[in-house]
């Protein structure tokens, strides 16, 4: 269920099994995707998929100063690639490992379980079964279970693609976060901060977003908007034409699903959205093989296995205890960051990019192993300053 990037990158998967796969979805799975993707370029190289990057900067900088000054204004060089996905050739790419396979464009209302299948229920009436069942159409599912938690914590982003009237970011340069709030007054300061996420995307073109890492309730489209312009005008900088505008919002802290329920998961149905990073698509890539190749496995041994276990291979597979407790200790991390005012963000986020490359890597990529991240996390408390520790054992909390 689903025809967005988590869908297609699980189907082609479970066709490249020699699965016989039903897709459904509410729209194409050729629809255009509505919002641009970014990923680290070696992640891409680990997979050899970099020829799916439309864009790609060596140039990446931070900027963790106040903006007061000229120390406000120093940027931190990250010294790895970073790039945007080309999401035509994305989504084809993906479209064409699905063998041909055709999606029913259809509406789920319901789900029920057998032993040894499961039925979907559209709206036009239609029933469609299955050995067992995917759901891969994303965060607002609701279908799939999931512990019941308040005050979910969202990343929002407000975004432009556009032509200017100076470079809103050097020649050739990605920005992935300039947290520099000189265009902001006193009370605007200590409001829920945000940062720019911006890029030279050539040929006179820039792509600037103002974005809002994690919180509960979430800043405001209308909000990160005005505060784009502010930054924008407070570097005498004009928007001349808007080719794309961009609204994101999905959650970072929602609750791993139960495992073992019958219905199966896959990306941020089944909570895959990094909750330190907001990265999503990397996870999809590395993940979606295993777990169908496990599902495969299943089915073809033991043609009689009933749904609930079939699924339960796939929850194990695709949450496995090494993931569960890492997924944890980044949540708790988050919960941590919601509570630091703009300055202690800043001086987290300078600190954080001091560690050596491979390790903050290594976290915002969810490649670390859990020995692995227990250090990193040790090591960035060890060379955090006093303030910033005792933000990170929850003795700051920021003031509203």
């Amino acid at each position: 269920m689903g025809a967005g990037p988590a869908a297609l990158c699980i189907t082609a998967e479970l066709v490249q099994q020699g699965l016989e796969v039903q897709a459904i979805a509410s729209k194409s799975p050729l629809e255009p995707w509505p919002n641009t993707y970014g990923i680290w370029a070696s992640e891409l190289e680990s997979l050899n998929m970099q020829e799916l990057l439309k864009y790609r900067w060596n140039d990446t900088v931070s900027f963790f100063g106040d903006g007061f000054g000229k120390s406000g204004d120093t940027c931190t060089s990250h010294y790895l690639d970073y790039g945007l996905f080309n999401l035509n050739n994305f989504q084809e790419a993906l479209f064409k490992r699905c063998n041909g396979l055709s999606w029913q464009v259809e509406t789920v209302k319901n789900i029920n379980f057998r032993e040894k299948e499961t039925v979907v229920i559209c709206a036009s009436g239609k029933e469609y079964l299955a050995r067992v069942v995917i759901d891969a159409s994303g965060h607002n599912t609701p279908f799939v279970k999931r512990p019941k938690k308040e005050n979910i914590a969202k990343q929002a982003a407000y975004g432009v693609v556009g032509k200017f009237s100076s470079p809103p970011v050097k020649k050739n340069r990605f920005v992935l976060m300039d947290f520099r709030s000189s265009h902001l007054n006193s009370t605007q300061r200590k409001e829920s901060p945000s940062f720019l996420y911006a890029m030279d995307l050539g040929d006179g073109r820039y792509f600037v977003e103002e974005t809002s890492l994690a919180c509960s309730p979430p800043v405001s489209f209308e909000l990160l908007k005005s505060r784009l312009n502010l930054r924008l005008s407070h570097k005498g900088i004009q928007i001349e034409e808007i080719m794309h505008e961009e609204h994101c919002l999905f959650p970072m802290n929602l609750p791993l699903p139960f495992r073992n329920q019958p219905l199966l998961a896959f990306g941020g149905s089944a909570s895959m959205v990094h909750p330190a990073s907001g990265y999503l698509v990397g996870s999809l890539l590395r993940r979606a093989p295993s777990l169908a190749k496990e599902i495969a496995k299943a089915i073809k041994n033991d043609p009689s296995m009933n749904t609930s276990k079939i699924a339960r291979i796939g929850w194990n597979t695709l949450w496995t205890t090494e993931l569960v407790q890492r997924h944890r200790l980044y949540q708790f991390g988050l919960q941590r960051l919601m509570s630091f005012d703009e300055e202690l963000l800043r001086s987290f986020f300078d600190t954080f990019f001091k560690l050596p490359r491979n390790d903050w890597y290594g976290y915002l990529t969810n490649t670390l192993p859990l020995p692995r991240l227990f250090i990193v996390m040790l090591k960035l408390f060890s060379i955090a300053s006093s303030k910033v520790r005792l933000g990170m054992i929850g003795l700051v909390i920021r003031k509203r």
